[in-house]
């Protein structure tokens, strides 16, 4: 299937992928807090974060990056980063509280993919999975730039959810739920599922050879 391009469309990717920079750029910053980064380390981390993963997908559909076209997304990642440092300075925020924007990040992050990708004629089942890697790949790159196995690897259901909930907003344009709609209920299921699994502990089954039985 493909979206077309309307104003109301290009308007609501405009404001979940401004939502999901923030979002992700803030998470970033409160990750780094047990690290002792200073600002500047901080920053580069939390710019990685929000704009990385929509920045690879942009390379790969041969796409003009999308905070290169507009700086506002560049802006609000430093912007998200620089209040963010500051109020984790201002008040004892634990670096667990990351895992909250950190799921509200996946949530539009993979959503937004996915409808660029649409947008594009991208067959749905590899639009679907460019939204799972817009959504996860700025978390790998803020994990690996802190030295720590990328999250995405051992998280409760992570990337799983967002693929889930990537092929459902699919599933719901192809059967006329209107994009608001479809965005405000793929999104927001991600947003709840992968906080519950975290809640649980909910995970995939993880490998082990018979060495380790």
């Amino acid at each position: 299937m493909t979206l077309n391009p309307s104003p109301d469309l290009l308007n609501a990717l405009y404001w979940v992928t401004l939502l999901a920079v923030v979002v992700s750029s803030a998470s970033a910053v409160l990750k780094t807090g047990a690290k002792q980064f200073d600002l500047f380390g901080v920053i580069i981390i939390a710019i990685a974060t929000g704009l990385g993963g929509g920045s690879l997908r942009d390379m790969l559909l041969d796409r003009e990056v999308f905070w290169i076209r507009d700086q506002a997304f560049f802006f609000a990642s430093l912007g998200s980063a620089f209040a963010m440092f500051l109020l984790a300075r201002r008040f004892d925020l634990s670096s667990k509280w990351f895992l909250v924007p950190d799921a509200a990040g996946l949530a539009t992050f993979a959503i937004a993919g996915t409808t660029v990708s649409l947008m594009l004629d991208v067959p749905w089942i590899v639009a679907s999975f460019m939204g799972v890697m817009t959504g996860v790949l700025g978390g790998i790159f803020r994990d690996v730039l802190c030295n720590e196995t990328p999250m995405v690897f051992y998280s409760p259901l992570y990337a799983t959810i967002a693929w889930i909930g990537a092929i459902g907003f699919v599933g719901l344009l192809s059967i006329g739920i209107a994009i608001e709609w479809s965005i405000v209920i793929a999104g927001s299921s991600i947003f709840i599922v992968r906080l519950i699994a975290i809640r649980y502990n909910i995970n995939l089954p993880r490998y082990r050879s018979r060495s380790d039985n």
